[in-house]
């Protein structure tokens, strides 16, 4: 009776040992899993941006939504989406800089990056779009970005040409 006990316990060990290993496996498998989730919606959730803001273009020819908002209430977006890489959820908003040098139909050769939270001290925003504020690296390459903060997603963007970056308002 007491050596059958002592082989219940020895398999009950066994069996702990493996589902801890199991786990120890399982875990960073599930979290590549999840980030390659939150990846494929942040892709997905700029595209949004970008296509409200080329409605609202249609809509309002030469003319930019100076809040974020403004792509709801103009109907172009169904509703305003969150920066999935972040737990706040706030995005970083991409400007158009005040300069003539920005002809219509060419690639954007400049763009301000600003915290949602600054664009009311900007005078006269005209926001082409939105970018995450995680600086994490990613596991997808976009554009031949590595990082979710150079993940730009904006109105008017080439892949080929990225444009140059001015950061303003930043922590």
């Amino acid at each position: 009776m007491v050596r059958q006990k002592g082989y219940s316990l020895l398999i009950l060990l066994f069996t702990v040992v493996a589902l801890t290993i199991g786990l120890l496996i399982a875990v960073p498998v599930w979290n590549t899993q999840v980030q390659r989730e939150k990846e494929t919606e942040l892709i997905f959730r700029g595209n949004q941006y970008v296509e409200a803001i080329r409605l609202y273009q249609l809509k309002k020819p030469g003319q930019y939504p100076k809040k974020i908002e403004d792509l709801v209430k103009e109907r172009c977006l169904r509703k305003l989406f969150k920066d999935p890489m972040t737990k706040e959820g706030l995005w970083n908003i991409i400007l158009l800089p005040a300069s003539p040098g920005q002809a219509k139909g060419k690639a954007v050769q400049k763009i301000l990056i600003v915290p949602e939270f600054v664009l009311d001290s900007i005078q006269l925003p005209r926001i082409i779009g939105v970018v995450s504020r995680s600086t994490q690296r990613s596991i997808k390459i976009y554009n031949n970005q590595e990082t979710y903060d150079k993940w730009l997603f904006f109105y008017g963007q080439d892949p080929e040409n990225m444009p140059e970056i001015i950061y303003y308002g930043e922590d």
